[in-house]
């Protein structure tokens, strides 16, 4: 029989199904009965018989049939027959191949080598075909349907019998499914011990070793084509036994070099395993040239940009391969970067981080110092090709460079030329559009800082300001040793010079008086000197140390021991220069140490206002790498870290604070994180420090939080407060410490004892018994003798007594102060206290205080909301309040009294208060028996005094004169008296209508009770109900409307004409205070009554208009969107004059400006026209902070329903009719 290996094996992968037999015995179209006896005939019998005596038993021709047929119905046989044809024919293989062997290593039988040729052949087409079969065997009985009772026996094969036959994988006989899986490390093993075989004495030709050799390792590369099978390691390694032993022995380079190819093109999951299995080729063979050429063809091969499954397939083997065997690829690095210039950026990716592991292999090498400099070349070659990639096209690439460099940063060798150019890139990365490399960036710096080599000498911090200093130290100390140096060279040439000169003189002189005997010596010495032929003085002036002059009597003695003493100076001289040029190589090494340090810490702060933007950005990851950088910049003491520490509180209310799970990395809330980074910075205790201490260092630290802080940074900090002591992280002993900083006796810092009060507001937000435990203390401290000297410090204490009724909070919009809604009604559970309180004397005494200073009138404003909150009838000590300041304002007492000031100032007061008398004229205040609120109860207060006021007008001019500044605080207290009073109005509805719904409740209880009330009188009681509230609500609005500043006992009615006619009138009244306190005040009672506002509303836009005072019009502009939200319908008649503080001057105005019609525009208050192009202009603002805000506000705009498309014409009309007015 002719059997050609090569073709054979071409029929076999063609199609199975048409393949010829010469004596097939067709077990396809065979019934159960028939198989079983083929069955029986072939193992018991035949084939295995025959094999078992002899293995190449399997040329007899009908027996090879015998298999090609059995294989070719693989799917018809029973399972157990699957594996007895498994074992049968590896076991004949393994029999053949010992032969074989046997054959070999024997020199008689060298001549029968040819004999095993066909046995070998046969045997391996036989296994290749059982491999390609056994897996669509095993792989169709797993998917197959539960199994069908066996069929019946029939006689005779037909197309009916063909039909019923199973074709889903083997004849089920009970063993359960067949599968192929187990048997596969077994099959691999048999082919290395084929693989063992010198073959090329077996194949003569290289075309038929080729053919057996292809077949036999052709399993193998199908198994591997299973991403299943491959996840066994046992599999794996089998794999990679039989490609390794056929390419090291067989000259299988070049066909495993295209069926790896074809693995790498084809199968995803073959990358990996393929880098691997060349590792182990060239580790445990020794054999790296399959490997290198693998390497030089896809260095060769293009790659397209839009070719998405080659490119990242080839470039995971290429990082695979860099990582396992650096130096092969290393080899080959010069062809592979071509690939960094290719349209496919994962091959770019690729080429980047493998350039990585070549720098971490080659820095992290044991070569000689010989090779040193090579070394160091090649580094800095590759770190220009990483360096490069920062600009390139792709957010990936340029990602992938930053993770690169962040591993080898952990390298023990430090790069510090490279570290310094990858700094500064980094930091130009934080403003890259792709967050991916932004956040990346963020991680490197924060690497960076962790790794710096800049820690031998002092720590490792780095202060810049410290980091200053010693380079100036070392510079100083630098110049002033190499400038002695140089004098130092100067003065010996000079010093030798003179000691020549010196000699010659006394050697004269000695010439003269010496006797004959010193003669002869003199002459013996010249003889001595002509024979060595070196004079005494080139000895002596070879050596350049100075001399002293001597005596003529002890010369002669000097001149025998000069010899030595010459060579003793010289070797002194030689180790003191020696220690001078190290002593100025270590200055020059330090100065260069801390150059590069002070370098690397300025590239850093230059990154640092970047950063702190970036705290806000919408990406969660890049908030949390920007948190901690800047945890890790604190440690290390850069100076710019506090802004960001401080920056980074408002994250406090972020809404995210589950924990998520992103690119399988599990990331914390920026809430939670924020919080633990606060905990570990200033709260958690330092270890080797008394507990003492630790308490110390925590109330310090928590203190300090509050200097120079903004009132938007103290918001931020009572809610993390408020959290932190919610769950227990601030230890009671700190508390205490706190308490003990506010009411010390000693002279502390202001400062210190402001933060020690705010603090405690903070904590007693969560724990109201912190601030209620000492009340006294509070009392004693802020509203006593130091409160009165610091007023910020009783303003802190007003905040904090204010605990006592609880906290404000804003839930989703609605304001709750200490109530609960419950079934829509209104439970209090806020504390109020009678007015006999020592708390409200102590705030009336604090208000009436005589001072000058402005920080009153946020100490009176805080001590106002107080009285109001807590107090029963807070109207009533407002009442008297406001009385009282009158009296201080326009009373004789108060004229005497004034203050030395200036007498521009003076003449201000005196107009000033000229005109409010005229004024209070006008108002005929004498006709005022009766001056208190209009509520539900009348004050019993005594009124002001009619003949006091008459007076007070009727004094002569000099006494006629007021003081600007009482004026000033008599008015700021009633304008906000009148804003609280609404707030009070409205907690007393609230509460009407609480008890009005308690008591009706109680009415519905009791006659469900009794069962006697019918469902027609149960609507009717509702009914009722509802219009009890209406009228409650009814009732409270006629109070609010008419009577507060309308009513004819309303004291505040008084001094609604005085503000207008202040307001009104700048030209006469010049005093700025008293102008600003006016606008405020009027702005306040503008939100009282629509009736007011009406008629006086014009006013607040005209001085909006006309003022040069920008605090003035900020506040206007503030004041103007709580009209809005008070009266709409007022207000957006003139709605344009607010959208002119959008091209105000000043920034602050122009802030609010936007601020205001942001807030009231998405919250629908008023409604946008064409003047939505006016805050188009501010997205191209200079300020930064007003074109976030313009871009924050277009961005919430978008998403309301075609609010932007509906507005768009009104917008560019807006655009082009200011641009037909502009010159």
């Amino acid at each position: 029989m002719s059997f050609n290996l090569q073709e054979e094996c071409q029929l076999l992968q063609q199609d199975v199904l048409n393949y010829s037999i010469p004596r097939d015995h067709d077990v396809r179209n065979m019934d159960r009965a028939a198989v079983i006896d083929l069955l029986e005939d072939m193992f018991d019998e035949v084939a295995v018989e025959s094999i078992s005596q002899s293995s190449d038993a399997i040329i007899d021709e009908e027996v090879f049939d015998t298999y090609r047929s059995l294989l070719k119905g693989l799917d018809t046989l029973p399972n157990t027959a699957l594996n007895k044809l498994l074992d049968s024919i590896t076991s004949g293989l393994l029999s053949e191949v010992e032969s074989t062997q046997r054959t070999l290593d024997s020199p008689e039988e060298a001549s029968s080598v040819a004999e095993h040729k066909k046995p070998l052949e046969y045997y391996a087409f036989l296994l290749q075909w059982f491999v390609l079969s056994a897996d669509k065997v095993s792989e169709a009985q797993k998917a197959q349907a539960p199994p069908s009772p066996a069929p019946g026996k029939r006689k005779g094969a037909g197309p009916k019998g063909k039909k019923k036959a199973p074709t889903g994988g083997g004849i089920d006989d009970g063993s359960g499914p067949w599968t192929w899986e187990p048997h596969i490390s077994h099959t691999l093993a048999v082919i290395s011990k084929v693989l063992r075989l010198k073959t090329h004495r077996v194949w003569v030709t290289a075309p038929e070793r080729d053919a057996f050799i292809n077949c036999i390792t052709r399993p193998a590369y199908y198994i591997t084509e299973s991403e299943v099978y491959m996840k066994s390691n046992d599999i794996r390694l089998g794999v990679y036994k039989v490609i390794c032993l056929a390419v090291k022995h067989h000259g299988h380079g070049f066909g495993a070099q295209i069926s790896i190819m074809q693995c790498l093109q084809y199968y995803e999951h073959l990358p990996e395993p393929m880098a691997e299995a060349l590792t182990v080729l060239a580790k445990e063979f020794d054999y790296t040239q399959l490997a290198e050429e693998i390497l030089r063809e896809i260095a060769g091969k293009q790659f397209g940009g839009q070719d998405t499954k080659g490119p990242r397939s080839f470039s995971r083997f290429l990082v695979r391969l860099g990582e396992l065997s650096p130096r092969i690829v290393l080899k080959q690095i010069s062809l592979l970067l071509t690939h960094l210039d290719s349209e496919s950026y994962p091959m770019r990716m690729a080429l980047v981080e493998i350039v990585g592991m070549l720098i971490r292999e080659i820095a992290m090498s044991d070569e000689g110092e010989q090779e040193q400099e090579a070394r160091e070349k090649k580094i800095s070659n590759l770190f220009e090709l990483l360096m490069e990639r920062f600009l390139d096209v792709s957010s990936y690439v340029r990602a992938k460079v930053i993770n690169t460099l962040s591993r080898l940063c952990d390298l023990p060798v430090k790069f510090p030329k490279q570290r310094l150019v990858a700094t500064e890139l980094t930091v130009a990365s934080l403003e890259d559009k792709a967050s991916s490399v932004r956040r990346y960036a963020i991680a490197l710096l924060t690497k960076l800082v962790l790794t710096h080599p800049y820690g031998l000498m002092h720590g490792g911090l780095l202060r810049l300001e410290e980091w200053e200093a010693r380079y100036a130290a070392v510079s100083k100390e630098l110049k002033e040793v190499e400038s002695k140096a140089v004098e130092g060279g100067i003065a010996d040439e000079e010093d030798g010079e003179s000691e020549n000169n010196d000699r010659m003189e006394e050697d004269a002189a000695a010439d003269d008086n010496r006797s004959e005997p010193e003669t002869q010596s003199n002459n013996d010495a010249n003889e001595e000197e002509s024979r060595t032929g070196t004079p005494t003085d080139e000895r002596e002036d070879e050596d350049a140390t100075p001399k002293k002059k001597v005596s003529k009597q002890k010369k002669k003695s000097k001149r025998k021991s000069e010899g030595p003493a010459l060579e003793a100076l010289t070797n002194e001289q030689a180790a003191l220069a020696a220690l001078e040029s190290n002593h100025i190589l270590h200055l020059k090494l330090r100065k260069r140490y801390y150059a590069e340090g002070l370098d690397f810490i300025k590239r850093i702060e230059s990154g640092m206002e970047i950063m702190t933007q970036l705290l806000g950005s919408k990406n969660k990851p890049e908030v949390l790498e920007a948190v901690d950088f800047f945890k890790v910049a604190h440690d290390y003491q850069f100076a710019s870290a506090e802004v960001g520490i401080k920056k980074m509180l408002h994250l406090i209310w972020s809404k995210d604070n589950n924990s998520t799970t992103e690119d399988g990395m599990e990331l914390k809330g920026i809430r939670s994180r924020l919080i633990e980074c606060y905990r570990s910075l200033y709260f958690d205790p330092l270890p080797d420090m008394e507990p003492k201490q630790q308490v110390n260092r925590i109330a310090r630290n928590m203190i300090e939080l509050t200097y120079d802080a903004t009132l938007a940074e103290l918001t931020s900090l009572e809610e993390l407060i408020r959290t932190m002591t919610d769950d227990g992280q601030i230890h009671s002993d700190v508390i205490a410490k706190l308490w003990q900083v506010y009411g010390s006796e000693k002279q502390l810092p202001k400062n210190q004892r402001r933060g020690a009060i705010i603090i405690l507001g903070m904590l007693a937000v969560a724990k109201r018994h912190i601030v209620s435990d000492r009340v006294d203390v509070l009392l004693k401290v802020g509203l006593g003798p130091l409160g009165k000297t610091d007023l910020t410090l009783s303003r802190y204490t007003c905040i904090a007594l204010q605990r006592l009724n609880g906290s404000v909070k804003n839930v989703k919009g609605k304001w709750y102060l200490s109530v609960y809604c419950l079934s829509g009604s209104l439970l209090d559970k806020s504390v109020r206290l009678p007015m006999d309180n020592p708390i409200f004397r102590k705030l009336q005494d604090m208000i009436e205080h005589p001072c000058r200073s402005k920080d009153w009138f946020g100490m009176a404003e805080q001590a106002i909301n107080t009285i109001y909150l807590l107090g029963e009838h807070p109207d009533r000590l407002c009442n008297e309040l406001i009385k009282n300041l009158a009296q201080r304002a326009f009373g004789r007492a108060a004229i005497p009294s004034q203050p030395q000031i200036s007498s521009q100032a003076q003449k201000d007061d005196e107009d000033l208060m000229e005109d409010v008398i005229e004024e209070s004229e006008a108002l005929q205040l004498e006709d005022k028996s009766n001056l208190s609120f209009t509520t539900a109860r009348n004050s019993q207060t005594p009124a002001l005094s009619v003949g006091s006021q008459r007076s007070l007008a009727q004094t002569p001019a000099p006494t006629d004169l007021g003081d600007a500044f009482h004026l000033s605080q008599l008015i700021f207290v009633v304008g906000h008296v009148a804003i609280k009073h609404i707030v009070y109005l409205e907690m007393v509805e609230k509460e009407c209508k609480r008890q009005k719904e308690e008591k009706e409740k109680e009415e519905k209880s009791k006659n469900k009770a009794k069962k006697s009330g019918s469902k027609e009188n149960g609507e009717e009681l509702d009914q009722v109900a509802g219009n009890a509230e209406d009228e409650i609500g009814e009732r409270i609005a006629a109070v609010r409307e008419t009577e507060l500043l309308y009513g004819s006992e309303s004291l505040l009615a008084l001094f609604g004409p005085m503000i207008i006619h202040i307001c009104g009138s700048p030209h006469r009244f010049k005093n700025q205070l008293l102008r600003t306190t006016a606008t405020l005040s009027f702005s306040k009672f503008l939100c009282v009554s629509s009736q007011f506002c009406d008629q006086h509303h014009r006013l607040l836009f005209k001085i909006l208009e006309t003022s040069n005072d920008p605090n003035v019009r900020s506040n206007i502009v503030i004041a103007l969107g709580d009209v809005a939200v008070s009266f709409s319908n007022i207000f957006d008649e003139n709605s344009d004059a607010l959208y002119k503080g959008l091209s105000d001057r000043d920034m602050v105005v122009k802030k609010n400006t936007l601020m205001v019609l942001t807030h009231l525009i998405l919250n629908g208050m008023i409604k946008v026209k064409g003047q939505l192009g006016e805050m188009a202009k501010c997205l191209e603002d200079t300020d930064t902070r007003i074109a976030d805000l313009a871009r924050l506000f277009f961005t919430e705009l978008s998403t309301k329903d075609n609010a932007i498309y509906n507005n768009l014409p009104d917008g560019i009309a807006h655009f082009n009719h200011n641009t037909v007015d502009s010159p």
